[in-house]
């Protein structure tokens, strides 16, 4: 294949190796704003391009779609695809493949680091020692709470939630998980597949894993928070608007719940103040998969599914199989 007969457009910052894998088959363009194009923006590059790589913030739809005749894929650096339009991309015979598998052990090492982070009051202790607080040992202001021997309530049990169950072994926890299908391999360490409504109601910890769509979105909201114990502590290290962020706020402001942490947002990048200014809140910026290793794995799998669909070859990881037919 001859370089340069093809072109792709990357959007998000990925690692250079995956970059060099698709050099030797792309005329490369790479977006070097150090932040999302505007959609504008996105129109405007993507017009004589034959692919595209895009991150979670680029809205992919038919508008853009129009914009980009030639476009043959739309390769998305994530392992979620909730921003593309992949019905209208489907009409158009375009691939969408995302990157499934790859942060699945980054996501649930940043799962169980909120969870004892909220658990042990962790940033709340770091600020008091900053401020000047600390004179004497453990201060009552900041007890906390165990996490061994607690209820992990998993809602989700995909890869990551499978993997957030794996390492709750080594805490001596009970685990509850809710999902559609049976999970063997959760309930071979002792996981128990519960209704949502008894997870809620039983867990200590609710941890959120799974995808955005019609019917997950707004999950958990006002009822759900009624139902959760007001020790319990909510993370979403899956996406924001699975959960209502103002029933979120009520329920931490009328102590309904807790705490939560969040990876995730509604109305992501815009992090809501009322959440900002709490203390019982852990708020990080979509990091969870941010690992090097995980990062350069998820380029190299965009590189390659872009590479195979110009050598006349399916990709690995394709969301839309009905565009083969």
């Amino acid at each position: 294949m001859n370089p340069g007969k093809w072109q792709i457009l990357i959007t998000p910052n990925i690692p250079e190796s995956g970059i060099k894998m698709l050099k030797e088959f792309f005329n490369v363009e790479i977006n070097k704003k150090g932040e999302p194009l505007s959609k504008k923006e996105l129109m405007e590059k993507i017009k004589r391009k034959h692919a595209l790589c895009c991150g979670a913030e680029d809205i992919i739809d038919a508008e853009v779609m129009d914009a980009a005749p030639n476009l043959k894929i739309i390769a998305r650096f994530g392992a979620g695809y909730d921003n593309i339009d992949v019905k209208e991309a489907t009409k158009r015979k375009i691939y969408v493949t995302c990157t499934p598998g790859a942060p699945t052990e980054s996501v649930a090492d940043m799962t169980w680091c909120l969870i004892l982070a909220l658990g042990r009051r962790l940033l709340e202790a770091d600020r008091f020692v900053r401020k000047g607080l600390f004179t004497k040992t453990s201060p009552p202001s900041l007890k906390t709470r165990d996490v061994s021997g607690k209820t992990l309530g998993i809602i989700g049990a995909g890869k990551i939630g499978t993997a957030v169950g794996k390492r709750a072994i080594g805490f001596n926890m009970k685990i509850l998980y809710a999902d559609a299908a049976e999970n063997r391999e959760l309930e071979k360490i002792g996981a128990k597949k519960v209704s949502l409504e008894y997870l809620l109601v039983n867990s200590d910890f609710v941890s959120l894993h799974v995808p955005l769509n019609d019917s997950t979105y707004h999950l958990i909201g006002e009822k759900e928070f009624s139902l959760m114990k007001n020790t319990a502590y909510l993370i979403n290290t899956s996406r924001g608007k699975v959960v209502d962020e103002k029933a979120l706020v009520r329920a931490l402001k009328t102590g309904k719940i807790k705490g939560a942490a969040l990876d995730v947002y509604e109305r992501e990048p815009e992090v809501g103040k009322e959440l900002v200014e709490m203390e019982n809140v852990i708020l990080t910026p979509h990091t969870a998969s941010n690992t090097e290793e995980t990062w350069g794995k998820m380029a190299e799998m965009v590189a390659e599914d872009c590479i195979l669909v110009f050598k006349g070859e399916k990709p690995k990881h394709l969301v839309n199989p009905e565009v083969l037919e």
